[in-house]
This record gives structure tokens, sequence and C-alpha cells, in this order.
């Protein structure tokens, strides 16, 4: 196999990939996608008929994503969406699961609002990244999202929670439920997994109250389903860079013409060093590592390996890696950037209508 495993399954659970030899996989997997299927109906069957347990929290909860394995941009979306809230003077929790972070499982406090009390190593990258880079944005972490819930009640008294990651946290009430949809891949080939990308059969997509197609191209029109659910395009946009070791942004242009070492731990860090490529930089080197990868010696090590031998000038890599890099080499993070993303969003003042609508 010329491709690295995860990045072969990818693309089999895609679509993209169609030899006669990839069909024969799906086929093989095909007998366990429809087991998974039936697991996830029945669970679904058994939380829509009330044999289990709802909880509802005493605040409105706005449930923010997705139907497919990873890459669908859900940590911008809760961002724009709670700064959205914030600047209407509105008091915002993030509820997380925390995943990745060594106290993963515990319901605790990431942020108050005011100060971010745990690193990402603790609480995982997502819930850092959005208690540092949101300001007044509150994050608490739990497996159990209503028990997390409570606890923002109880210390933090919020206006609203937004369920990151919570289309399939069936356990806890949501009043408006939000399903991203990548423009590039909506559903995948259709099979759940492990044939495809699915968490749960196309089906469940009836859940949605509301749906946001993301990395849809500029220009884009908002529009409704044919069920009609609203539906919002979202773009996302490399914008700058900011020095790994602080320090004014800078024009993705102002490093075009340098070498450099691109690298990530995203769902799709191909689309990453695509859309650095789209920017004119002139990457020499990709380094494509796992969703939530931790960058321990090893990893670290790989980097110095590979800026040395590319002969990159500078490394760049996304905000949700930038956050975990602080045992980075001095003399390679003073040449790191960390690009940031900004969501563009369609109509924003219909967005905004349909959150204040849930509150007083």
């Amino acid at each position: 196999m010329n491709v690295p495993f995860l990045t072969y399954w990818r693309e089999l659970a895609t679509g993209s990939r169609s030899t006669p030899a990839d069909r024969l996989a799906i086929l093989l997997l095909a007998p366990f996608s429809q087991v998974y299927s039936c697991i996830q109906q029945l669970r679904a069957g058994l939380y829509r008929t009330g044999i289990l347990t709802t909880n509802r929290l005493p605040r409105p909860v706005v449930s923010i994503g997705n139907i497919t394995v990873g890459g669908t941009g859900k940590t911008p979306i809760t961002a724009f969406i709670a700064r959205m809230l914030i600047q209407q003077g509105y008091r915002v929790a993030v509820l997380s699961r925390g995943y990745g972070g060594s106290l993963e499982g515990q319901s605790i406090v990431v942020s108050d609002g005011v100060t971010v009390m745990l690193g990402p190593h603790e609480c995982g990258d997502e819930p850092y990244l959005l208690a540092s880079t949101v300001p007044g944005l509150m994050v608490v972490i739990g497996t159990d999202r209503y028990a997390a819930g409570q606890l923002a009640m109880q210390q933090l008294s919020p206006d609203i929670f937004l369920l990151d990651d919570g289309f399939q946290h069936l356990r806890l009430w949501r009043d408006l439920n939000i399903l991203l949809l990548d423009h590039t891949s909506p559903l995948g080939n259709g099979w759940t997994l492990p044939a495809g990308l699915l968490r749960e059969p196309a089906t469940a997509t009836r859940r949605a109250d509301l749906t946001i197609i993301t990395r849809s191209p500029e220009g884009t029109s908002s529009s409704a389903t044919r069920s009609g659910i609203p539906t919002f395009a979202a773009a996302h946009r490399l914008v700058d860079a900011v020095p790994l070791r602080g320090g004014e942004p800078v024009p993705l242009p102002a490093l075009s013409g340098h070498r450099l070492l691109a690298f990530a731990g995203i769902a799709q860090p191909e689309s990453f060093f695509s859309a650095l490529r789209d920017k004119g930089l002139t990457i020499v080197h990709t380094l494509p590592f796992p969703d939530h990868a931790g960058y321990d010696h090893t990893r670290l090590e790989e980097i110095r390996a590979a800026m040395q031998s590319s002969g990159a000038e500078y490394a760049i890599t996304t905000e949700k890696d930038g956050v975990k890099l602080k045992k980075l080499a001095p003399g390679i993070a003073a040449v790191t950037y960390v690009a940031r993303l900004e969501i563009e969003i369609e109509k924003p003042a219909n967005l905004l209508v349909l959150l204040r609508n849930l509150l007083p």
C-alpha cells in the first residue's frame, strides 16, 4: 500500500477510490457496517421512545455536531456561534467531552470566561483552543455532558449552553440541533463505519433542526433543504499566521517565496496543506499526523528531522496543533507559525435570530 492506512481508508470511505480492489474492500467491510447501523438505529429508537432517558438542563442547549467522522469544522463553527452570542451580551458555556486530555471522563471547569485553568494536555486540544481564543467563553468538560452542565450551572450560571460534538449525545436534550455537513463530501460514500464515514445511518439527519454546510465555496448561497430545514453556507479561510512564540500576525503572502514545512494532526490534514498551497505558499514537505495527535519526543524529533532534510526555512501548522507545541525545540519554535482560520457564514443575522429565539 503506497499511502498511509488512515489516508487510504478515508479515500475509500469518501468514495474517491473505486478500483476493483477498493470495491472489494467495501464489500468485505459492508456486513460490519450493517451491524453497526442496526445498533445505532436501535440506540436512537430507544431514546426517541423514552426507554432511554434524555435529561434537560435549565438553560437552552444548542448542539453543534456532525454525522461523519471528523473534519467538518466543529470547533471553528462553535467558536463563531459563541462569539456571536457573547457579543449580544449572553453568558455562554461550551460543554465538551475533553477528548484526548488526561482529565477525560471527569466533569471539570476549563475556563470561567476570565481565566483558563487547564492546559491542552489536561482538557484536550479543542476545549483549550476554544477557551483560549474566544474571550468571555466558559468551557466545561465531561463525558457526561448533563453532569458537566449541572456543574456549569452551579459555578458559572450561563445563559445558554453550546454542546460541542453533540449530534450523537442523545442523553442530553437540545433546544436547537445543528448538523454540520462538509460541502466536499457530505455523507462520504453513504456507508456507516467501518465501510464509510457515517457515525449513523443517513436517515439520522432528520433529527437536525438546522444545517450548516461547511467548507462551502465563497459566494455559495444559503437555502432550505427539501424538508424545510434552514441551511447556511459556511466558508473556511486561512487569513494570517501567528508566530508560535508570540507576536503580531503576519499576512500569509509574507511567507511566500520561502520554503515551508507544513504539519497537522487534524482529521483532514491534506485539506490544510492544500489551503496553504492555494495561498501561494511553497510547501516543500508535509507531515500528516492522526487527529488529536500528541507531540511527544518522537513526533517532535520527526518535525526537526523533516525541517533539516527538506531544507525548510519555516514550519507552519494549525491552531489546534499550535497549543500542544510547548516542548518544540527553541530553534524550530522560533521559525514556526500557526495559521489562523476564519469562518464566514452567509447571512449570519438570520442564524442569530434563530439563536435569540431560544433566549429571554
